[in-house]
């Protein structure tokens, strides 16, 4: 993933305005020519999750296509997902496995602790979704990204 202070900065502000719940959204970029995904900005998402909100978050259908149309009047693309964990790793769960939706996309957890952000880590679904892939973070000046 390639992506820019301001944009990790904002996924670090969401879970923390989030806490104690899992917070949720959306990923916006592009795809660059060896297929890694450079986010430039985010598309914050309501956890549509009933209950046990502070362990699981739901994203709908009806997410998937706000964040689409997003991406789109932006001339971007949805590029992947991102969540935090509330007092918990920044490292996929088995729930997180069983429920992502694509490979390609990039996945990034924030953890939480207390209500302050602490670590934030990337990963990418393997093509016969069995396994999370850790993804490099590169962190590029606005003016470059």
């Amino acid at each position: 993933m390639i992506t820019t202070p301001n944009v990790l900065e904002a996924i670090r502000q969401h879970g923390a305005d989030a806490y104690p719940e899992e917070g949720c959204g959306f990923l916006l970029g592009t795809v660059t020519d060896d297929g890694t995904n450079r986010v430039t900005t985010l598309h914050r998402a309501a956890n549509r999750h009933a209950e046990n909100r502070e362990r699981r978050y739901e994203l709908t259908a009806d997410d998937y296509r706000e964040a689409d149309a997003a991406a789109h009047e932006q001339a971007l693309d949805v590029v992947g997902t991102y969540h935090s964990h509330p007092d918990h790793p920044a490292a996929p769960s088995e729930t997180d496995l069983a429920e992502a939706p694509f490979p390609g996309y990039t996945y990034v957890i924030v953890s939480v602790h207390d209500g302050t952000p602490k670590d934030l880590t990337a990963w990418s679904l393997a093509p016969d979704r069995s396994e999370f892939h850790r993804e490099r973070i590169t962190v590029e000046s606005p003016e470059t990204a």
